[in-house]
């Protein structure tokens, strides 16, 4: 019996969520300005969950060309307002919108695809991970996750919105192959955000350290996800922000243990 697995998906999700904490811990002192250093309260999370899922449907009954023409101004002006927030200098701001809407016309392939979502990843954690606070983290992650197996399993939107924006060419999921499956995988940009966005407010609560093991155990937990997946094929279609609930409340619980055995020693 051959057992299918993969190891780009896993590394890349540890990569890009380990990265987020290093680079957040960096660059946070540059960006709450822009919020006033505000959090959202548990109305305003919940009212956000609820927007997010509301946009999902929408994105599946909208025009694809309304969607497309939607998508690549937002990411133009937050490219902009990122770089500029960063150097203060709107001369140089203007160039990485240049040079986003050229390589999507002209230069676009897998590579920029996903060197595009990475970026806008990072920039997505650092405007809103200082609105979220501990306790409105989880919250948040779990009207998520509620919404997620809603729109994938009930309604399909999830789906549907999916396979619209990768017809759209755009950047909003990770489009990599599988080693040594020879397969492609996707994973949602919401998906690789929530697990950043509980790393982050992990490390500001207990430590950076505590940030990283969750790191690692999403990580982990998307490799026993995606054998499961590859070999059983129960579903073609599943919300990963199940996956990332189950790597994040592993990594939480063996720091917890961890910090219990040293207290005993």
């Amino acid at each position: 019996m051959i057992l299918y697995f993969d190891i780009i998906l896993p590394s890349v999700l540890f990569l890009l969520t380990s990265s987020s904490i290093f680079i957040h811990d960096k660059l946070e002192s540059r960006f709450p300005s822009l919020f006033e250093e505000a959090k959202f309260s548990t109305k305003e999370t919940v009212l956000t969950a609820s927007w997010i899922g509301v946009a999902v449907a929408i994105m599946a009954l909208v025009p694809r060309e309304a969607i497309r023409i939607f998508f690549l101004a937002a990411y133009s002006y937050i490219l902009f307002s990122f770089i500029y927030v960063l150097l203060k200098k709107w001369y140089i701001a203007i160039f990485p919108p240049l040079l986003f809407i050229c390589s999507y016309f002209f230069f676009w392939n897998l590579a920029t695809f996903n060197i595009f979502v990475a970026i806008f990843l990072i920039m997505i954690v650092l405007y809103t991970s200082g609105l979220f606070s501990w306790r409105t983290v989880w919250i948040f992650a779990v009207l998520l996750t509620i919404m997620d197996i809603i729109q994938v399993f009930f309604t399909g939107f999830m789906v549907q919105s999916a396979m619209k924006m990768i017809e759209l060419r755009l950047p909003v999921l990770l489009i990599l192959p599988m080693y040594p499956c020879t397969s492609v995988i996707n994973l949602g940009l919401g998906d690789i955000y929530l697990a950043s966005l509980i790393s982050i407010q992990a490390s500001a609560k207990y430590r950076i350290k505590v940030g990283v093991l969750i790191a690692i155990t999403n990580s982990i937990a998307m490799f026993i996800f995606e054998v499961i997946m590859l070999n059983i094929k129960l579903f073609k279609f599943f919300p990963a922000t199940l996956v990332v609930m189950t790597g994040s409340a592993m990594g939480l619980g063996i720091a917890h243990i961890m910090k219990m055995i040293k207290k005993h020693k």
